[in-house]
């Protein structure tokens, strides 16, 4: 190993040592809630997200219906609208990338479910450096107008995702590797402590 290669290593766990030191906490805990609440009321819990994030949108759906199941309690119903690729090219082909989660919430979004956008840079306005992620803004907005419950996990400074979103989680960062590596440990954590809150809780 070279010692560029062991320079770059340190810095890149350095940084992740900052974030852990510098999330909020309290958001967390939030999130977690908003999912324990949407378990014990019965609510569909559906996730997206672009690239990256669209495969954390899916690992965190698998989790969040695999690993909370209790025996004799009620299972949390979690699904990733980026899954069904069929469906997926098929609205994204007729009626456009910006409609791609919206139109399938049309389909199965019921008041007081829960939608979470995964979103690196949290989506920035036209005027910014390019349209990102505005399915998911567009999507937020529809669940919002719905009387849905909505949830933004984000990086940077947040982007337009934490101001639309009713609950929201920054990995406060600048570095994209960094934000989706986090997305993870924090859809772990969440998904773990929601199990434990869901087994002590009383049946449902």
């Amino acid at each position: 190993m070279t010692s560029n290669d062991r320079n770059y290593i340190e810095g890149f766990f350095s940084d992740l040592k900052d974030v852990i030191e510098e999330v909020s906490i309290a958001d967390i805990e939030q999130v977690i809630q908003v999912l324990f609440d949407a378990w014990q009321r019965g609510s569909t819990v559906f996730l997206i997200g672009n690239g990256g994030s669209a495969g954390t949108a899916s690992h965190f759906a698998a989790d969040l219906c695999k690993c909370t199941v209790t025996a004799g309690k009620l299972r949390l119903k979690a699904s990733s609208l980026t899954d069904n690729i069929a469906l997926f090219s098929a609205i994204t082909n007729d009626n456009g990338w910006e409609n791609v989660f919206t139109e399938q919430l049309m389909n199965f979004f019921k008041p007081k479910d829960v939608l979470i956008a995964l979103s690196v840079h949290g989506g920035s306005g036209s005027d910014q450096a390019g349209p990102w992620s505005q399915n998911l803004l567009k999507a937020i907005k529809f669940a919002n107008d719905n009387d849905g419950v909505t949830v933004g996990l984000s990086g940077f400074d947040g982007g337009a995702l934490k101001q639309a979103a009713d609950y929201s989680i920054v990995v406060p960062i600048n570095s994209t590797a960094h934000v989706e590596s986090f997305h993870v440990v924090l859809h772990h954590l969440i998904a773990f402590r929601l199990a434990e809150k869901i087994k002590a809780a009383e049946a449902i």
